[in-house]
C-alpha cells in the first residue's frame, strides 16, 4: 500500500469540512469592518479612523492552559473557546482598548470537525458577546505531537485605544484604594494545582458540600469578561489603572500596573473565599501563601482609583450588575 498523508495521520478532507462547518459561526461575528471571508490567506479589516485622533493598536495573545484537561475529560469542549476570547477580551481592555478583532490557533492529535465546531462555536459566542470580529486562525492536525484525543488552542485580540486614554497605572499613588470585582470560579488559572490536588480525591462527577455544581462543571465555568463594567467605569470615572487576575493573582498582577516605589496593601478579609477555593485549599492542605499566588480566589479585576472615586466605582459597577468591593489600598 502507498503510503499517503492520511495513514501519516493527517486527514486533509477533515480539514476541509472543518473549514465548512465554521464559516457561519466565524460570519455570525462579522462587522462592517470585516473585507473577507474565512478561507482566504489573510484575514482583511478596516479600521474606521475617522473615530480616532491618535490610535494606538492594542494586541494580546493567550491560552487556555490544562483546563484543556478538565474539558477532555468532560468531553465538552464549547466553553473553552469561550474562556480563550474572554481572557484575551480582558487583558486588553484593562488598557483602556476597545477589541475589535480575534484569530485563533487550534492544533489536534487527531482532528474532529464536531470537537473542532464545538470549540469554534464558543469563540463565535464570546466574539458576539464582546462585540468583537472572528476574523480568521489556523486548524493544524499534528499526528505523535498531542495525542489523538487531546488539542491545544491559542488566540490572539487586537483592539484600539486613544493614545492619551491609555490606562497603564503612571498616576497610581499613595492613598489610592484598590476596589475588586468577583470571578465565577478559577477563570483560566491554576488548573495544574488544582487537577493535582482536586482529582486525587473526587470525580468529576462529584458534588462536595462546598460547591453547588459537580466538580467538573465547576471547573469549566467560563472566564468572566468584564468588558463591559471597565467600559461603563472609564466612561464615569478617571480609573488609574485596571488589574486582570490571572496566574500571579492578585499582588503579583497588580504590582504590573503600581509604580515601583510603592506597595499594595490587600484585606484578605473584605471577600469571602469561594466554595471552589475553600475546597481546593482544604483538600490539597494549600497554604494562604500559595492560593493567593497562583489563583484569583474570587477577585477576577481590580479597579485602582482615587479615594475620592470610589462611591461613584461602586454605584457605577451596580448599575452594570457588578459588586464592587474595597479590598485594599496603595501605600
Amino acid at each position: 500500500m502507498d503510503l499517503t498523508y492520511k495513514s501519516a495521520g493527517v486527514n486533509i478532507q477533515a480539514g476541509d469540512e472543518t473549514v465548512e462547518r465554521i464559516k457561519s459561526l466565524a460570519k455570525s461575528t462579522f462587522n462592517k469592518n470585516v473585507l473577507s471571508g474565512i478561507g482566504h490567506f489573510g484575514a482583511f479589516y478596516q479600521v474606521d479612523l475617522s473615530k480616532w485622533k491618535n490610535p494606538v493598536l492594542v494586541s494580546s495573545v493567550d491560552g487556555v492552559g490544562t483546563k484543556l484537561k478538565i474539558a477532555f475529560m468532560m468531553d465538552k469542549h464549547d466553553t473553552v473557546g469561550q474562556d480563550l476570547v474572554n481572557h484575551c477580551v480582558n487583558d486588553i481592555a484593562v488598557c483602556g482598548a476597545e477589541p475589535q478583532y480575534f484569530m485563533d490557533y487550534l492544533a489536534f492529535g487527531k482532528l474532529f470537525p464536531d470537537k473542532a465546531e464545538q470549540i469554534i462555536k464558543g469563540f463565535s459566542i464570546a466574539c458576539r458577546e464582546n462585540n468583537v470580529a472572528l476574523i480568521g486562525g489556523e486548524t493544524a492536525e499534528m499526528p505523535g505531537l498531542y495525542d489523538e484525543n487531546e488539542y491545544d488552542i491559542s488566540g490572539t485580540i487586537v483592539g484600539i485605544v486613544e493614545r492619551d486614554k491609555v490606562i497603564d497605572g503612571k498616576n497610581v499613588q499613595g492613598g489610592d484604594f484598590l476596589i475588586g470585582f468577583k470571578s465565577n470560579g478559577l477563570h483560566t488559572n491554576g488548573y495544574s494545582l488544582a487537577r493535582k490536588v482536586l482529582l486525587e480525591k473526587f470525580n468529576l462527577k462529584d458534588k462536595p458540600v462546598e460547591i453547588e455544581l459537580p466538580l467538573g462543571e465547576e471547573l469549566l465555568k467560563v472566564h468572566k469578561s468584564y468588558l463591559k463594567l471597565i467600559a461603563a467605569l472609564k466612561e464615569k470615572i478617571s480609573v488609574k489603572a485596571f488589574s486582570h487576575i490571572t496566574g500571579g493573582g492578585i499582588i503579583g498582577n497588580t504590582k504590573r500596573v503600581v509604580p515601583k516605589n510603592l506597595s499594595i496593601k490587600i484585606d484578605w478579609n473584605a471577600w469571602e473565599l469561594p466554595g471552589i477555593f475553600k475546597l481546593i485549599q482544604k483538600t490539597g492542605s494549600v497554604s494562604d501563601e500559595e492560593i493567593r499566588e497562583v489563583f484569583n480566589i474570587g477577585i477576577g479585576l481590580i479597579a485602582v482609583v482615587d479615594k475620592n472615586d470610589v462611591d461613584k466605582v461602586l454605584h457605577e459597577s451596580s448599575i452594570v450588575g457588578e459588586e464592587g468591593i474595597v479590598i485594599g489600598i496603595i501605600q
